[in-house]
């Protein structure tokens, strides 16, 4: 059992895992920037350190700061959230090199699943349906034509180190081909450092769907449904529900179950999420994000189970605390992310919060490491807070959602919360027929004018 473990990570989702660690009764260490000190997670931690000034390579993701944090404070783990170093295989071998433990996967597991031609070749030796496309990398752009013409436009070029939209561009057709394929490397190069991309069939209409994993190490894994994802602007999530309003039971049942055989073969630990492009009756893998997922809240909700608490016992060596039959879905919760943004340009907005109020009620949960008078701060990502509602069927999440939106609080600072009041007019939200080209769609419609 662990006395002590050392947050790596800032925000609501250190509120998290500091929440989750003391009603386990094991201490907690905050890590923080200069721009930090008065950050919530710092307040809220048993023991804090400060690791660096405000940019997050010189303190979050500083790997010598952190592991100097846990041997001055004595922690036993590190757990590291999400973002930051939370996928970073070096860091976890460096924790293990130290004799800690990593709250998480292995080193190995990260590093496979982190390059997206190694993950998808490994997906499908597991029985993981893919995306049809390149085997591997893609070197030249005539390669790239000839794949472009065999597979059938259009298509979408990847960077193989990418995420969040970067290094990402579709080629509608042969003579879009070109500026597509250099776009990307170029992204990718600047982003990553790494120029490799490769090429998969472009689904027009998809809907992203995400299943949850977990596994304990040993060869034993269960699967904690699906979340349905597809509102996105850029590739970022901002609305996220569970169950999926168009995945039936057999399917839920059918893919979870791939995906559970899957990482019991490869002795996975910890959560993880497989991510899938869906599209008529058909799962296409996309990426597997071996960590907590931002919207963990809305599968908690559903399943009334503690995936961060599940996370550290695991880490301990203990069994999972349930089993597959254990699983069963009770009804639908969503998510909305609430950041500093103004709209409609969606720019950043740091600033003092003069007033926050969250909601409350049966059925609402706000994360957030608000608090009236914090200055967020301007250096990291405007991500504030993340509302989310549970109720015994979709259509009472969404009217819960109306409600616990209307009582939530934040003034001072520019806020995406009006988006969602908007979008709760919209027809296709209230019936689930959306997919992941739905926002951008709306948006250049109803807020970009």
């Amino acid at each position: 059992m662990f006395d002590k473990i050392l947050i790596a990570n800032r925000g609501e989702i250190a509120l998290r895992v500091i929440r989750a660690a003391r009603e386990m009764g094991i201490q907690t260490v905050a890590v923080h920037s200069t721009a930090d000190a008065d950050a919530m997670h710092v307040r809220m931690a048993d023991e804090s350190v400060c690791i660096g000034p405000p940019p997050g390579t010189d303190s979050y993701l500083s790997i010598p700061a952190i592991i100097a944090a846990c041997e001055v404070t004595g922690a036993q783990a590190i757990h590291p959230g999400y973002g930051f170093l939370s996928e970073n295989a070096n860091f976890v071998q460096i924790v293990e090199d130290h004799d800690l433990t990593f709250i998480g996967p292995t080193a190995e597991h990260i590093r496979v699943m982190g390059d997206k031609i190694t993950a998808k070749d490994t997906m499908k030796q597991l029985g993981v349906p893919c995306v049809p496309g390149s085997d591997g990398g893609v070197a030249s752009l005539e390669e790239a034509k000839k794949l472009g013409e065999d597979i059938g436009y259009p298509v979408i070029i990847k960077a193989t180190a990418g995420g969040g939209g970067r290094g990402m561009k579709v080629a509608q057709n042969a003579a879009g081909m070109e500026h597509a394929f250099m776009t990307a490397r170029s992204e990718g190069k600047a982003a990553f450092g790494n120029d490799e991309v490769y090429i998969e069939k472009y689904l027009t209409t998809p809907r992203h769907i995400e299943i949850q994993v977990f596994g304990d190490g040993k060869g034993n894994a269960v699967h904690l449904g699906e979340r349905d994802c597809s509102l996105q602007r850029r590739h970022q999530k901002v609305f996220e529900e569970a169950p999926g309003p168009c995945i039936s039971e057999e399917e839920r049942a059918r893919i979870g179950k791939i995906c559970a055989d899957a990482v019991a073969k490869i002795n996975y630990t910890g959560a993880g999420t497989i991510e899938f492009l869906y599209e008529n009756g058909e799962f296409y893998f996309i990426e597997m994000n071996t960590r907590l997922q931002v919207e963990h809240p809305v599968t908690e909700a559903i399943f009334g189970v503690d995936l961060v608490q599940e996370q550290i016992r695991v880490a301990e060596g203990h069994p999972m605390s349930f089993t597959q039959d254990d699983l069963q879905i009770n009804g639908h919760a969503i998510e909305v992310r609430i950041n500093a943004e103004k709209l409609p340009e969606f720019s950043p907005r740091p600033g003092k919060i003069t007033q926050f109020h969250a909601p409350g009620g049966l059925g609402v949960r706000m994360d957030s490491a608000l608090y009236d008078g914090y200055s967020i701060p301007p250096y990291y990502d405007s991500l504030i807070g993340k509302l989310i509602v549970h109720g015994k069927d979709r259509q009472g999440a969404l009217t819960r959602l109306n409600r616990a939106l209307g009582e939530l609080i934040v003034d001072g600072v520019d806020t995406t919360v009006p988006l969602f009041h908007a979008l709760l007019q919209e027809e296709d939200i209230l019936t689930g027929d959306y997919n992941i080209h739905w926002l951008e769609h709306w948006l250049e419609t109803n807020l970009q004018g």
